[in-house]
């Protein structure tokens, strides 16, 4: 694989470990994802997880051990029919904002940010239908029966969660869409803001409708270009602007015991910048190496290793990814301007990979 040789898989072996953990509770012949069969069982990674926790804390030895344990498969998406429809998917790119944030609201800081309200539901169909695992369904009981949660317009006319910050408006809405961020007060000490839930309703960019409004030109719809525009049109053209999207986040607090690292993902593990990526679990199995190649802002032709500890609900497709790039300036800046078609493969452990190439018709 062209860059292999040359790459730090240190932060991608630090990564894979942390998803190791997650297995340790778990049966041997369960399967790692009942929606992805291809990662085979619990079991298979039992051996490749034991080396990397023995792995000396060097670029050599990470290599070493992946090249040990792992076989590489190219990772093609195929169409309803079953036919190859590419070998390339969209990558974009998130990252952890800091916020500045305040206790009480001011004509400043006048977006709150919710805690998950008593009477909003979270259901894993997996628990019902095992091929259904990782996929839920969100609403709150009306009658006996699951209804549609409130959309964002009802949320924040009937005071819906309980409030624990205040924050700017943009910012309030840009922590919603990458769904954790570090919240800065007024003192300066920082905590993080985890995603803990969201109304179940769909995502609806205001960047585009604005592009649909001729108010912005596709090239202006960033995060400045949307915060020019609702500083310029006041209050009530951001409440009504921001309505456009029904989809509603709520967090909760978390302490930033290790700021080296990232919020939890899907997958319930800490993320690790540039080494964690989020992926459609229809498709995809948690704590799997993917080796990616794609141009990168300020990477052009970048190869490297990450892992799947992430979902979003954008994130949808067999090779659609979002890359985590971490928190600051640099990280926001990057994050904003992925969109590249990267190209995968998947890192198994040997005996899983062989079961695939004994299981494919020769050409």
């Amino acid at each position: 694989m062209a860059g292999w040789s040359g790459a730090d898989l240190r932060p991608a072996l630090a990564a894979f470990l942390r998803s190791c953990a997650r297995l340790s509770n778990r049966n041997d012949n369960e399967a790692l994802s009942p929606r992805a069969p291809w990662a085979g069982q619990v079991g298979d990674w039992r051996a490749a997880c034991t080396a990397a926790s023995m792995t000396e804390p060097s670029a050599e030895a990470a290599q070493a051990t992946f090249e040990a344990f792992f076989a590489p498969v190219r990772a093609i998406a195929l169409d309803e029919e079953g036919q190859e429809a590419g070998e390339t998917g969209l990558l974009t790119g998130y990252y952890e904002p800091y916020v500045e944030v305040r206790r009480v609201a001011d004509a400043e800081f006048s977006q709150p940010l919710r805690r998950r309200p008593g009477d909003l539901v979270s259901i894993d169909l997996g628990l019902f239908e095992s091929d259904l695992a990782g996929r839920r369904l969100v609403g709150r009981v009306n009658n006996g029966s699951l209804v549609q949660y409130y959309n964002r317009g009802e949320i924040e006319a009937d005071n819906r969660g309980e409030i624990f910050a205040w924050g700017r408006p943009i910012d309030v809405f840009f922590l919603q869409i990458q769904g954790s961020g570090r919240l800065v007060d007024a003192e300066g000490n920082q905590t993080r803001a985890a995603f803990s839930a969201h109304n179940g309703l769909p995502y609806r960019s205001i960047g585009r409708e604005l592009i649909a409004r001729g108010e912005l030109e596709p090239h202006a719809a960033s995060k400045a270009g949307i915060e020019s525009w609702l500083n310029a049109h006041g209050r009530d053209a951001t409440a009504e602007l921001f309505s456009v999207n029904p989809r509603y986040v709520f967090f909760e607090t978390q302490v930033l015991d290790d700021p080296s690292l990232g919020p939890r993902g899907s997958s319930g593990v800490a993320l690790t910048p540039m080494a964690s990526i989020a992926v459609d679990p229809a498709f995809h199995a948690w704590g799997v190496p993917v080796w990616l190649s794609a141009d990168l802002p300020d990477m052009p032709a970048w190869t490297g290793l990450v892992v799947t500890q992430d979902g979003g609900g954008a994130i949808n497709g067999p090779l659609r990814g979002d890359f985590f790039w971490g928190w600051g300036d640099i990280a926001e800046r990057r994050a904003g301007t992925t969109r590249a078609q990267a190209q995968w493969t998947v890192l198994l452990p040997v005996s899983v990979a062989q079961r695939i190439v004994d299981a494919t018709p020769p050409a």
